[in-house]
């Protein structure tokens, strides 16, 4: 019998391609001898041009993939993990989280200002009411636009003059080598990050445990830990597409048995208007309930009718 070949399923965008190469690599330095096979599959995120909101949110990037995954077309699924709903499909599962890049936020201006260096009434674009709710907080004389398309796609828009500015994430830049069009690197205090930001999933059928374990073998524990403090934050929440939340945890040095302090940060927030900001600290083994607790905080602070407003 001839070994098998694992299938993985990815969109078919630059950056998309680039984060699938980074994970071939990690698991064929994990598993020398086996062999993949990539296949594109075309999204409804793709195919439209309207805000994530009108067409169904972040899942619409990842819906087709998933169902070729379920049906078995595709052994593997590569994803930006900020793409997945907090709330995991029936039947599949993230069998591993790789080593998160660059979590941050980045500007890229016509000139290259920095957003303090914008002027009155400039336009940033960006489809993330995360970003909107951020950039107002920071410059209310600004307009915010609501922007679709690759990575390129946008920062071209901003050449051409269609916007002044758009804010993006770091790490798809750096992935691309496109790094030097940054004007500005956000510190996660002037921006917090969208939830799972900079990371990879790997996502496999429940069902399949040989793929399961070779896939394991690439997830980077303390970038697991991290965004899983993440999502459960989300989850408790259950915001969507429309809503501004944030989230991003850190991992303190230390123990490697799951005692190692995880340090949790989340925003709520409406576009122009109030944000709530909180933090909790734990340890990695109890990331998912350290969310929870903390999207209850802030639930108490009035979080849910912000979220509510943004519906």
């Amino acid at each position: 019998m001839s070994p098998r070949t694992f299938v993985v399923g990815t969109r078919g965008s630059r950056l998309a391609l680039v984060q699938t190469d980074i994970t071939l690599a990690a698991l064929r330095a994990a598993h020398s001898t086996a062999t993949f096979e990539t296949r594109t599959i075309t999204t409804s995120g793709d195919k439209s041009t309207a805000s994530l909101s009108e067409i169904g949110g972040r899942g619409v990037f990842v819906i087709e993939i998933e169902r070729a995954l379920l049906a078995g077309d595709i052994d593997i699924a590569v994803h930006s993990l900020k793409d997945l709903p907090s709330e995991e499909t029936p039947g599949l599962t993230i069998a591993a989280t790789l080593t998160r890049e660059d979590p941050r936020d980045a500007l890229v201006s016509r000139n290259g200002e920095t957003l303090a260096g914008l002027t009155t009434g400039a336009t940033v674009a960006t489809g993330s009411p995360r970003r909107a709710v951020q950039v107002l907080a920071a410059r209310p004389d600004v307009k915010v636009s609501d922007i679709r398309g690759n990575v390129d796609t946008r920062v071209r828009k901003v050449q051409d003059g269609e916007y002044d500015a758009v804010v993006l994430a770091a790490a798809g830049l750096k992935r691309l080598g496109w790094l030097e069009w940054a004007s500005q690197i956000f510190e996660s205090e002037e921006m917090l990050p969208a939830v799972g930001q900079g990371a990879l999933a790997v996502q496999v059928r429940s069902d399949d445990a040989k793929t399961l374990e070779l896939v394991a073998a690439a997830n980077d524990p303390a970038t697991r830990a991290a965004v899983t403090a993440e999502r459960a934050f989300e989850r408790r929440l259950g915001g969507g597409c429309a809503a501004a939340i944030g989230a991003y945890g850190t991992l303190g040095h230390g123990a490697s048995d799951g005692r190692a302090p995880l340090r949790l940060r989340g925003l709520v927030g409406e576009v122009g208007g109030r944000i709530l900001r909180a933090e909790m600290e734990g340890v990695a083994s109890e990331a998912d309930m350290l969310g929870v607790r903390l999207a209850e905080f802030l639930i108490g602070q009035g979080a849910a009718e912000l979220l509510e407003a943004a519906t």
